[in-house]
C-alpha cells in the first residue's frame, strides 16, 4: 500500500452544524452520490460482547436465522453511516491474540509487521502462518432492528451492528448495481432506502450470508416525529476508530510477542517490500490450492472468520 493509499484510507470524521431537516433536504440521489463515493474508496482497493448496544442475530441449532434490519444514515454530527476497522484473531502456544490493528489508523502494527516477515521469508510455513494471523474486516453501522425473530423484543429500536465483507458487498452491489435495469439505492436513507432482509445459513461450518436481501425502498416509518426519534437515538461511531481507544505499538508488541513465544528484541520489519497483511497475493494455481485445502478465502477479510466469537472463547476460559 503506497502512501497515498495510506493518507486516504481512513476519513476523518469532523463535526458539523447536522439537523434533522438538513438531512431529509440532502436524502436522495445527492446523499445516495456521497455514501456511494466513499464506499467506493473502500471497496477498490470493538467493542465486545458485553457491549449491548451491540445486537446479534438469533440463530437454531442449525446455525441458521433470518430477520429484517434497515441501515441508518450518519449520525448528528458525523460525516458517514459506517467506520471500517482491522483486528487480528488467533491463538498462539502463549494465549490468545485478539486485538484491533493499528493499520485502521495508518500506523505500523507489530502483527502486520511479523506477518510481512513470514510472508518475505518466501516457504509454505510461513505464508501459512502469515494467512492465518492477518487481520480481520470489521464494519460498524447503526441499524433499526424491523423484525427479530429470535428476539422479538429487539424489534423497533436502534443497535449498532458489526459485520463483513459479505454483507458490505451487498451494501455496495445496492449502491452501485451491476446492471442498468437495476435501481441505485442509497440503503443508509431514511426515506429512499430499504429493509435489509438478513438470511444466515451455516455452509460447511461457516456463517454464510449470499441469500440475504433488500426490500423494495421505502421510508423505514410513516411518521416524521418517530423518525426523527430514530435517528435522534443513534449512537455515535467515532469512538471505534479514536486512537485513544488503540493500544500502542509497544504493548502490542509485547502481547504479540508473549503470544507467540518471540524474543521481546526481536525485529520484525518487513524486508524491503511495503507490503501490507491484507494484500499478500500469490498465483491463481497456488491461491486455489490454499483455498481448497484451507476453506477459507485467502482474502482473509471474510466475515464468516467473527472475532466475537473468539472473544467469547477467551471470556469463558478466563472466567473458568
Amino acid at each position: 500500500m503506497n502512501s497515498v493509499d495510506k493518507t486516504k484510507h481512513i476519513k476523518e470524521y469532523k463535526h458539523m452544524s447536522t439537523d434533522f431537516s438538513q438531512l431529509k433536504k440532502s436524502s436522495g440521489s445527492k446523499l445516495l452520490e456521497k455514501v456511494r463515493g466513499e464506499a467506493e474508496k473502500l471497496t477498490t482497493k470493538s467493542k465486545g460482547n458485553s457491549d449491548d448496544r451491540f445486537w446479534q442475530p438469533t440463530v437454531d441449532k442449525e446455525g441458521n436465522g433470518y430477520a429484517v434490519i434497515r441501515f441508518l444514515p450518519e449520525s448528528q454530527g458525523e460525516e458517514l453511516p459506517w467506520v471500517r476497522l482491522f483486528r487480528h484473531g488467533f491463538q498462539g502456544p502463549g494465549g490468545w491474540y485478539i486485538e484491533n490493528s493499528l493499520t485502521t489508523l495508518n500506523k505500523d502494527d507489530p502483527c502486520g509487521e511479523f506477518n510481512n516477515k513470514l510472508w518475505n521469508r518466501g516457504d509454505d510455513a510461513g505464508k501459512q502462518q502469515a494467512r492465518d494471523q492477518k487481520r480481520k474486516l470489521t464494519y460498524i453501522s447503526n441499524i433499526y432492528i424491523v423484525k427479530d425473530e429470535g428476539n422479538p423484543s429487539n424489534e423497533g429500536k436502534v443497535f449498532l451492528f458489526r459485520y463483513g465483507k459479505k454483507i458490505w458487498d451487498k451494501l455496495n452491489e445496492a449502491m452501485n448495481p451491476e446492471f442498468e435495469d437495476e435501481e441505485k439505492i442509497n440503503p443508509f436513507d431514511l426515506w429512499e432506502g430499504a429493509n435489509f432482509r438478513l438470511k444466515i445459513r451455516t455452509v460447511e461450518k461457516y456463517r454464510n450470508y449470499d441469500k440475504s436481501d433488500f426490500a423494495n425502498p421505502s421510508q423505514l416509518v410513516k411518521d416524521e416525529d418517530e423518525l426523527e426519534s430514530i435517528w435522534k437515538s443513534q449512537y455515535a461511531l467515532a469512538e471505534f476508530i479514536d486512537p485513544k481507544n488503540f493500544k500502542s505499538y509497544s504493548d502490542l508488541k509485547a502481547r504479540l510477542d508473549k503470544v507467540l513465544g518471540l524474543h521481546a528484541d526481536e525485529d520484525f520489519k518487513a524486508d524491503a517490500d511495503e507490503l501490507n497483511d491484507s494484500d499478500f497475493e500469490e498465483p491463481v494455481e497456488e491461491k486455489a490450492k490454499v483455498e481448497a485445502k484451507t476453506k477459507e478465502a485467502d482474502s482473509g477479510d471474510d466475515e464468516e472468520f467473527d472475532l466475537s466469537d473468539f472473544e467469547a472463547m477467551v471470556d469463558a476460559a478466563e472466567d473458568s
